[in-house]
């Protein structure tokens, strides 16, 4: 599992006749591997909930998005998984099959919400257009393989 995370000041996804929109806090791009399991799927919302991207009084990276009140914009991105070591065309291969591929989204997004967290979610497998004001900006690449955190 890879998750490109971006503090934002707002964000939106808009797909044909769906719209969603954050203020403060994080824009996910999750991408789900063949490999990814649930354990993945725990391990990486446990993290990203207490993961400190937020500054504080001091302009220290210390507070997690918990702790500032955000919300999170959570979109489905299986270009993540993409190999490009042969050629100049990307191989999606190892991205997994888009029906176990959206459960497994559906849960992350679920455990990110049990955790008490805001969660506008995109729509899977559908074209979209997202908006971000990135904060910073502040960039991170979190990936999870085995239940655990690379």
């Amino acid at each position: 599992m890879r998750v490109v995370v971006q503090r934002v000041k707002e964000a939106s996804v808009t797909a044909e006749d769906y719209y969603e929109s954050i203020q403060k806090g994080l824009v996910l791009l999750v991408g789900i591997y063949e490999y990814t399991t649930q354990q993945d799927i725990h391990a990486m919302a446990k993290k990203l909930v207490a993961a400190r991207i937020f500054e504080d009084d001091q302009q220290k990276m210390n507070l997690s998005i918990k702790d500032v009140g955000g919300s999170i914009l959570s979109i489905s991105q299986f270009t993540l998984c993409a190999d490009v070591k042969k050629g100049n065309r990307p191989s999606f291969t190892s991205a997994m099959q888009p029906q176990k591929a959206n459960q497994l989204y559906e849960m992350f997004n679920d455990a990110l919400i049990n955790e008490g967290l805001v969660v506008k979610p995109g729509v899977f497998g559908a074209d979209m257009d997202i908006q971000l004001i990135n904060d910073g900006p502040v960039t991170i690449i979190y990936d999870s393989n085995e239940g655990r955190i690379q």
